[in-house]
Formats: C-alpha cells, sequence, structure tokens
C-alpha cells in the first residue's frame, strides 16, 4: 500500500477534479501492474494497473489508495467493475471514497462478486496524499498550501523591496517541486504588479507541471491568469483541489484570517534584515492564547542553509 500511496503523489496537481489514486498488482509476490490517474483524470489508476497487469491479473491482489468508483462514466467504466472483470481475487482499500455516487457501494459491489475486500489499510497516509480531493468533497473548497520564505527575523524583503533572493538555490528549488504538485498558484495584485512573478516550475522535466496562477484583488486579471476578490473564492475555482498560496504578505494574512490555510509550508534563511517588511499583517488573532494549539509540525529539514518546516493546521475531527 506504501507504494500504491507513492504512485499517487505522481498525480497530485493534476487530476482534478478526480481524486489522484494509485494501485498496484501483485501476483504471487511480485508486481504485475501498477497505476496512478493520469492527466485530466483519466484512465484511472485501476485501468492503468490492470491493463499492465493482463491475465496476470486473474487470481491476483489489488492494493488501492481509494475505493474503486461504482459509477459508469462517459468517460470511462467503473473501476469496481473492472476489477471484478479482470479476475482479481482480493482488493485491498486503504480509504474509502466520500462520492455519495461510490461510497461503500464500490467495495460491497467487489465482495458481492466473491472478492475478498480489507479496507483500513494506511488510511491517514492515503488521505494525505489525497487531500485536496478529500477537501473538496468536505468542504466543496481546495486544499490550501501557503508558502513562506523569510529571514529568522520573519521579513520577506527589505524596506524597499528588495527580495531576491532570501532563500538559497536548495530552497527555491524545494518551492518549484510544491508548485508541481499543485493545480493553481495565487498571489496578490500588489506582488504582481511590483514582481510581475512567472509562477511556473523552473525544473528539468517538470516544466510542464507549471500551475494556473491566480490573483487575489486587482479587478480584471492579466492575461493568463484568473482573478478572484475574496480568498473564500477559490471554492469556485475551476478544476482545483490543491492550491498554493505564495504572497505577498496581504494576501498570506487574509487567507489565515479567513481560516483557510490547511498545510503551512516555512523556508527561513540564516540572515537577520531587521526593519523591513514582515511576513505577515493582521491576521484576526484575537488573544495569544488562540494562537496556540493550531499548528503541528510534520517535518522539517535543512535545504543547504536554510531550514524548511511544514505545518499543517490541527482541526476538529
Amino acid at each position: 500500500m506504501a507504494a500504491a500511496i507513492a504512485l499517487s503523489e505522481r498525480g497530485r496537481g493534476r487530476t482534478a477534479p478526480n481524486p489522484n489514486v494509485g494501485c498496484i498488482v501483485v501476483r504471487d509476490g511480485h508486481i504485475a501492474g501498477r497505476g496512478w490517474t493520469q492527466p485530466g483524470g483519466r484512465p484511472h489508476a485501476e485501468a492503468m494497473a490492470l491493463a499492465q497487469a493482463g491475465e496476470q491479473a486473474r487470481g491476483a491482489t489489488a492494493y488501492v489508495t481509494l475505493e474503486p468508483c461504482f459509477h459508469q462514466s462517459a468517460r470511462g467504466p467503473a473501476c469496481s467493475g473492472l476489477l471484478r472483470d479482470a479476475g482479481i481475487g482480493r482488493v485491498v482499500i486503504a480509504a474509502h471514497d466520500p462520492d455519495e455516487r461510490t461510497n461503500g457501494r464500490g467495495a460491497a459491489m467487489l465482495e458481492q462478486a466473491g472478492i475478498t475486500v480489507t479496507a483500513g489499510v494506511m488510511e491517514r497516509e492515503a488521505r494525505a496524499a489525497m487531500a485536496g480531493f478529500f477537501m473538496r468533497q468536505a468542504l466543496g473548497r481546495p486544499h490550501v498550501t501557503l508558502k513562506l520564505a523569510t529571514s529568522l527575523d520573519g521579513q520577506i524583503a527589505r524596506a524597499d523591496g528588495e527580495s531576491q533572493w532570501i532563500t538559497g538555490p536548495q530552497a527555491r528549488a524545494h518551492t518549484h517541486l510544491e508548485r508541481a504538485r499543485h493545480d493553481a498558484i495565487l498571489v496578490g495584485s500588489g506582488t504582481v504588479a511590483a514582481d510581475k512573478p512567472r509562477l511556473d516550475v523552473r525544473l528539468a522535466g517538470l516544466e510542464q507541471r507549471s500551475p494556473r496562477r491566480v490573483i487575489l484583488g486587482g479587478g480584471k486579471a492579466p492575461k493568463g491568469w484568473t482573478a478572484i476578490d475574496d480568498p473564500a473564492a477559490i471554492a469556485s475555482l475551476p478544476q482545483t483541489d490543491v492550491l498554493m498560496v505564495e504572497g505577498g504578505a496581504r494576501a498570506a494574512s487574509a487567507f489565515i484570517a479567513a481560516d483557510l490555510v490547511d498545510r503551512l509550508l516555512l523556508y527561513r534563511a540564516p540572515i537577520l534584515i531587521g526593519a523591513a517588511r514582515a511576513a505577515l499583517g493582521d491576521i484576526g488573532l484575537q488573544t495569544l492564547a488562540h494562537a496556540h494549539g493550531r499548528w503541528q509540525l510534520i517535518d522539517a529539514r535543512m535545504l543547504g542553509p536554510d531550514r524548511m518546516e511544514l505545518y499543517e493546521r490541527v482541526r476538529a475531527a
């Protein structure tokens, strides 16, 4: 299942509104087929893995990160039916599909066909890999990552606006990798006017994975951009299940104040800037007590001289 989850990550930021599923077909201890949801949402992971497995799928075990879909679509057959028709003997599922068209029905159909079904294997990890899909299903909006690159004293630029570069090349490369894993990327109108950012992916081999560009505020969008007037409007962004917010301070503060940040990606450079431009403005904090218990550190590492810290928003179950 861990391998299937790793495969699912390949589709992150490219499959919306479909989930980025991973699937591995195992026969006699060997991998017979593997698949992940392809760009645009088709083929599904199961279809890709079964096509690779061919006749080796008969009697094999399929590991799938999400319950195989039950509903028919004009774009392709239901994956639960594909698994049944391929003669799969056992299906191991990480997470049930919350989509009402499938929820529980895919697994039930497999069991009715005499296929052994095991569910809940590495569910937490699978849900994290498909966080955008689950967020869209639960709250009707994208899963949001806020990226901040700051000095040790929390500044994102000098007082005159100079900001290139606070972090080093390793941290910047990591940012480009994160961009490649998102459907869209958002900055404020002030950042667009001052910096004219490209917001593309500049890593060899991943250039085609540049996310769509979104501007917050400022009225009419520049050519090739989508404009929204309010953070809550991200719910209406088409084909967007994972959104990255890169700045500036007003946009970052607005998203935190609206409690729309699910993942905080913080890069800190070992420099001091002093009186300059802070990473955040007013975020609507009522008391210091309200600041505690909101963020959980889930990863930290050094990227050259810079420290990367990844936090998740702690929310009630």
